[in-house]
């Protein structure tokens, strides 16, 4: 495994994976996917999908996964700054409920692995940022779920600056709690 390093979670599945970037005076080249690389870190998948969006400051995706087609993801930023979060779905699993939060940036090129069973979603800190991300499974649109940004009962440690308006979909706005899911 030459060129990528891979760090767990303290979430069992999560894993944060940094590219090796070859850089000089031109600028820098890296290799974000390499099927090899990320088979010999455990992540032996087939993906079927790329996605990409663009969100100015302040917009909050999520906390969205897929019900019936749950989808394995790596995602990474592509320009600007977001902080990414998962959420633990997964039944019996000892970290249900639990989130985890990892800055991805531009700058520092880490993606996140997410895998099946996982709630996912994002803020944007920079003044821009275009998200770029892999999956296992196609988008279903009559196959979304989603959890409340701000349940109380997930408790997610947002970074929101002070000053900051957020801009967050009506949809989004809508979820319900964690407890509404096992209800």
């Amino acid at each position: 495994m030459g060129k990528i390093t891979v760090e767990t979670c303290e979430i069992e599945g999560l894993k944060v994976i940094m590219p090796t970037v070859f850089g000089d005076e031109r600028g820098y080249f890296m290799e974000t996917y390499n099927y090899q690389d990320f088979q010999e870190a455990g992540i032996d998948l087939v993906f079927v999908q790329d996605n990409q969006s663009a969100s100015k400051r302040g917009v909050l995706r999520g906390l969205h996964f897929q019900i019936q087609h749950p989808q394995d993801k790596i995602v990474r930023v592509v320009s600007g700054q977001v902080f990414d979060v998962a959420v633990d779905l997964r039944e019996g699993s000892a970290t249900y409920g639990k989130w985890h939060g990892v800055l991805l940036s531009a700058e520092n090129k880490k993606q996140f692995f997410i895998p099946k069973g996982f709630a996912h979603g994002f803020l944007v800190l920079s003044e821009y940022a275009e998200f770029a991300y892999k999956c296992t499974d196609f988008y279903h649109a009559n196959d979304e779920g989603g959890l409340l940004w701000s349940d109380p009962d997930i408790g997610v440690e947002w970074p929101i600056p002070e000053g900051m308006e957020l801009i967050i979909s009506e949809k989004d706005q809508r979820w319900g709690g964690i407890k509404e899911l096992k209800g």
